[in-house]
């Protein structure tokens, strides 16, 4: 693939746009973001990152990367997955750990998927990354969604404990953006 690439980022999301310039700092590849409405699909984070990157293709008539993130409870089968961003409206950070009172199980899963399409007819190239860990009560300073209550496996940190660098090494959405650099030969 070409080196030297500009991707138009579909993002109204200061913090994720922050990240993934931060990911992608030093590398081949520069983000520019580009804020499009884009409706809230439903199905597996798969399904839904494939539609909002067609949908943003059809907006924005050329190429484009959207991302979808997932915040995933092993006792719940998986859910609220990419519907978390709902529960978090609603039930704050405080509330996700809680949801899980009655189980054992407090494993669960942080799943970034981003999908990339070159423009209209183009196939969706999507790249993901996962980070296994568990939900905990809240810690570390709440500025970006979830990150407050969930621990990866390997650390004693919340994702809001760490340190920035640390965190975009080990994310989620940094192993996504590992696998989308790959991709366009910048690694």
């Amino acid at each position: 693939m070409a080196t030297g690439k500009t991707l138009r980022f579909v993002t109204g999301n200061a913090n994720k746009l922050r990240e993934v310039k931060a990911i992608l700092n030093g590398g081949k590849i520069t983000v520019e973001s580009v804020d499009v409405d884009l409706p809230e699909y439903q199905g597996t984070p798969d399904e839904i990152a494939r539609r909002k990157c067609l949908d943003a293709v059809d907006h924005v008539k050329g190429a484009v990367l959207v991302e979808d993130t997932a915040l995933c409870f092993n006792a719940y089968g998986g859910l609220p997955g990419p519907y978390v961003k709902w529960f978090l409206k609603n039930l704050t950070p405080e509330g996700l750990p809680r949801m899980l009172a009655g189980f054992e199980d407090k494993t669960g899963y942080a799943l970034c998927t981003f999908a990339y399409c070159e423009g209209p007819g183009k196939e969706v190239q999507l790249f993901v990354g996962r980070c296994d860990g568990k939900i905990v009560e809240p810690r570390g300073e709440n500025k970006f969604g979830w990150d407050s209550c969930f621990q990866p496996d390997g650390f004693e940190q919340t994702y809001a404990e760490m340190d920035g660098e640390v965190k975009n090494k080990i994310s989620h959405r940094g192993r996504a953006l590992q696998a989308l650099k790959k991709y366009f030969g910048d690694h």
